[in-house]
């Protein structure tokens, strides 16, 4: 009789611990997948370690905005973009340390860092009033913290569900789109009401909040066996990851272009007034939380490289695409099948590489290795595209800058799907 549970053999006697700590309960012989109140209630916590990591850094697209038109007036864009960038840029590169910690089985360490950091982060910046101080608040402290929940959030799901696990990980990874919708429009209207401070403070606490639930709700379920190293270089000796590693580095490279300059394209061009160029983020981040759920789902049934690659071409070809476009219908259109697509790019990476993983407790290193490297591109492109749109006084270097990027990374992708299953066309990879 068909049946959504998935059953695997573990060893017997295995310690169940919480962050490590072991005890005297085994672990069943038998260990369920993809059920359970247990299993779903991580997938809870994990939407809201989405929530404060991306969501977080998604707002930065109504930061850039307001300090281009107060605080930091007078600042060229591309100067101002490297706080957000940097924010980026630790989010993914502090992976290569909390990748092993959370291997290791310090999964409430990590969390419990981050509900201190982040929320102190964004208080130190509603009391900022010079871009180094902006720098040092939201910049390093804000991008370290969600760095300490962004692997925690896509590596432990794989320990609750193996047949149903991408579906786990795009709800989860929604979290990023809807922190990304709500967390600028609170930023608006406290900024309009109350000013700068109270706006970045309300995010504080909310922070503080949500991240508190997951820290509750959460916990490891597979305990490290042995000591755990903070590499794992001999996974680049598989071909299959180090071209994935390269494609993601060139994805990101150029992606967060379109989030970051759309806004002030819109805006500067005529095309929208203000309020509106406002709300393409939110249209934005609302249509990539069907575009993680959806192509999440399906990738449990087709393969999730099968799903990703197609998204990036698609998010490619949008990001062509965005040279024409010089309508409010044509932009608002644009805004929402970009995060619709773009949410597929985002969301798969992980259950690509747990595809890819032979042994999960090994999936916190290797995530680290390859967040590391594009955490590089993240922190240079979106500089890369300021700097292209100050000295060419337009955005159609920005917009080429950025559809590159990302048909170079859909090219490679479609490359790794042949170097792991050949010339099979029908495939689950």
């Amino acid at each position: 009789m068909a049946t959504d549970l998935e059953v695997e053999k573990v060893p017997t006697g295995s310690p169940v611990a919480k962050d490590g700590e072991s005890t005297d309960s085994p672990i069943s012989e038998e260990t369920t997948y993809d059920t359970g109140l247990i299993a779903w209630l991580q997938v809870v916590g994990s939407f809201f370690l989405f929530f404060n990591s991306w969501g977080v850094i998604n707002t930065w697209g109504a930061y850039q905005t307001y300090y281009e038109s107060d605080l930091l007036a007078g600042t060229s864009s591309s100067t101002i973009a490297w706080i957000g960038s940097l924010q980026s840029f630790l989010l993914m590169l502090i992976g290569v340390v909390t990748g092993p910690l959370f291997d290791a089985g310090h999964f409430h360490a990590l969390v419990g860092s981050a509900l201190f950091m982040l929320p102190f982060g964004l208080m130190m910046t509603s009391l900022a009033s010079e871009y180094w101080q902006l720098i040092l608040a939201q910049g390093i402290c804000v991008g370290l913290g969600a760095g300490c929940l962004f692997v925690p959030s896509v590596a432990l799901l794989p320990q609750y569900f193996k047949e149903k696990r991408g579906l786990a990980n795009g709800i989860a990874a929604s979290g990023s789109s809807i922190g990304g919708v709500v967390y600028p429009i609170l930023f608006d209207q406290v900024q309009k009401k109350t000013g700068f401070a109270w706006a970045t403070r309300a995010i504080g606490f909310l922070v503080f909040g949500t991240i508190s639930i997951s820290f509750v709700l959460m916990r490891i379920r597979f305990p490290p066996k042995e000591k755990r190293k903070l590499y794992q270089l001999s996974a680049f000796k598989e071909p299959a990851y180090t071209l994935f590693c390269i494609a993601m580095f060139l994805g990101f490279l150029g992606f967060y272009n379109f989030l970051f300059y759309v806004q002030s394209f819109a805006i500067d061009t005529g095309i929208v007034d203000a309020q509106l160029g406002f709300y393409l983020l939110s249209m934005l981040n609302a249509a990539s939380t069907f575009g993680r759920i959806g192509p999440n789902f399906i990738a449990d049934h087709t393969g999730p490289l099968n799903m990703l690659t197609p998204a990036v071409t698609i998010t490619a070809i949008l990001a062509f695409s965005w040279i024409s476009v010089h309508t409010v219908p044509g932009i608002i259109i644009l805004a929402v099948f970009y995060g619709f697509f773009s949410g597929g790019f985002v969301s798969l990476p992980p259950v690509v590489m747990a595809y890819m993983t032979p042994d999960v407790r090994d999936l916190g290193t290797r995530l680290g290795q390859m967040f590391a490297i594009v955490s590089f591109g993240l922190l240079i492109g979106t500089p890369i595209g300021g700097a292209i749109l100050n000295s060419t006084g337009g955005f159609l270097g920005v917009q080429l800058f950025t559809a590159c990027c990302l048909i170079s990374a859909a090219s490679i992708m479609a490359a790794m799907r042949f170097v792991r299953s050949g010339w099979q066309l029908i495939a689950k990879v």
